[in-house]
């Protein structure tokens, strides 16, 4: 057998995708891929799996590995301290005693070190047959406290962890030092769920929201369905169902005169008429960027525009799909910034049954892309911008959508070109309080 027969045998054992045919494409996903990637190791299904796709995730994009393990030494002490009291009479004798203090202490110090050293040799064997640079980390503490000083210490740009560890259990869901991880971790993290299934065998599903961490994940996607040659669905959910709801609570407590005042059936007719339209508008338009950003990798994607509680409807589409990875921003379009986890994204990290990459990376699509497919002008703004000298038109048009975008406009109008230029141009706006009192009005430029 040769060599790389060798290392694929490896692999497999593990886990591992072959990621060999994919090279001549590494040249291409390695931008948008990772450098250096931080695995959780103890030896469980999940993290054998875990090594196996950060030896593939190296391989593409030739970066480096670290495999981590953390012991509880001294909890392991505490602990047989207190169980000391349990111990049969025989054992309780003074000379008895300390010579199991002695012996535990040994297996302590020792035995606990060779253990978390022996989960390591096994991840760096596994990067030796691919050629893929490692470093052990064996260290002692608190599990999720000491992978996360490791994570955010800034040597890393991925985690990849197992859902469960050595006790995981088929009803167990997510671990706590996996979702306490998780929740804190400063980089992107891949959660194994599924120890049986390589993510190079696809399908990729993304979901967008218009955020730049969804946007960041995508651009994950875009490079991994690249290299692996397997097939991208990018997705996008809208809810109009919530604000039906609220506006038929809100009718059976509103009294009769209220009613009246707040002109109640005027207002939900237009709100079902800008719900229909214009959610779905605004999430439609989040799968065109997307279509635009992938065209600009030359990647070719599907998109599917769903309706319902984002989590929920993004859960009934992977049973149909199956796929073997679901990327989705840590934290979504609606994030405020002391949130450590956005609600969707923690439902389906807890729900869905394939592997999850929690994207922290942020990318923001050009002004153009997203205007293209999101932003229109009336009529009256487009005169005010006819003003404007020809040689500045593009600037001052470009100044403007993101001024607009910035704000959530997706409708350009006149007060908002005007509101731009204030901003943008202090001193137009002192200038033209003057003329708008009885010189005329004003463009832009002047």
């Amino acid at each position: 057998m040769d060599g790389g027969s060798a290392a694929y045998s490896e692999r497999e054992a593990l886990g591992a995708p072959d990621a060999g045919p994919a090279r001549a494409d590494a040249a291409t996903a390695a931008p948008s891929l990772y450098r250096a990637i931080l695995v959780a190791a103890d030896c469980s299904d999940h993290s054998n799996r875990g090594v196996s796709e950060a030896v593939a995730l190296a391989e593409i994009a030739h970066a480096k590995v670290t495999g981590i393990h953390v012991y509880a030494a001294r909890l392991h002490d505490l602990r047989f301290r207190q169980m000391e009291g349990g111990l049969p009479q025989q054992y309780r004798q003074e000379q008895a005693l300390e010579e199991q203090r002695q012996i535990h202490n040994e297996l302590i110090t020792r035995g606990l070190t060779l253990i978390s050293d022996s989960y390591l040799d096994q991840a760096a064997h596994a990067c030796r047959a691919a050629s893929i640079p490692f470093t052990p980390q064996s260290l002692e503490g608190k599990n999720y406290r000491a992978l996360l000083e490791e994570a955010n210490s800034g040597r890393h740009d991925l985690l990849v962890i197992g859902a469960q560890g050595l006790g995981a259990v088929p009803e167990g869901g997510v671990g706590t030092v996996c979702e306490r991880v998780v929740r804190r971790a400063a980089i992107d993290t891949l959660v194994i769920k599924d120890p049986q299934r390589r993510l190079a065998d696809g399908p990729i599903v993304a979901a967008v929201d218009g955020s730049d961490h969804a946007y960041g994940g995508l651009l994950s996607a875009l490079a991994l369905a690249q290299a692996w040659g397997v097939g991208l669905q990018v997705v996008a959910v809208y809810d109009p169902h919530f604000h039906y709801v609220a506006f038929n609570r809100i009718s059976r407590v509103l009294s009769e005169e209220a009613g009246r005042t707040f002109r109640f059936a005027d207002q939900e007719r237009l709100h079902e008429d800008i719900i229909d339209a214009g959610l779905a508008r605004i999430y439609r338009g989040h799968l065109s960027v997307a279509e635009s950003i992938a065209a600009e990798h030359g990647v070719a994607i599907e998109t599917a525009l769903l309706d319902g509680k984002p989590h929920a409807a993004i859960e009934r589409h992977l049973r149909e799909v199956e796929p073997a990875l679901l990327v989705i921003g840590r934290l979504g379009i609606h994030a405020d910034p002391e949130l450590d986890i956005g609600g969707n994204a923690e439902r389906l990290l807890r729900n869905v049954e394939c592997a999850v990459l929690l994207s922290q990376r942020a990318h923001r699509p050009g002004t153009h892309t997203v205007a293209a497919v999101t932003t229109s002008w009336t009529s009256e703004a487009e005169r005010r911008m006819d003003r404007v000298p020809e040689f500045a038109r593009r600037m001052a048009r470009m100044a403007i959508l993101q001024y607009a975008q910035e704000r959530g406009h997706t409708v350009i109008t006149e007060r908002i070109v005007d509101e731009a230029t204030d901003v943008l141009c202090p001193g137009h706006a002192r200038n033209r309080g003057g003329r708008d009192a009885g010189h005329g009005p004003s463009g832009p430029h002047e």
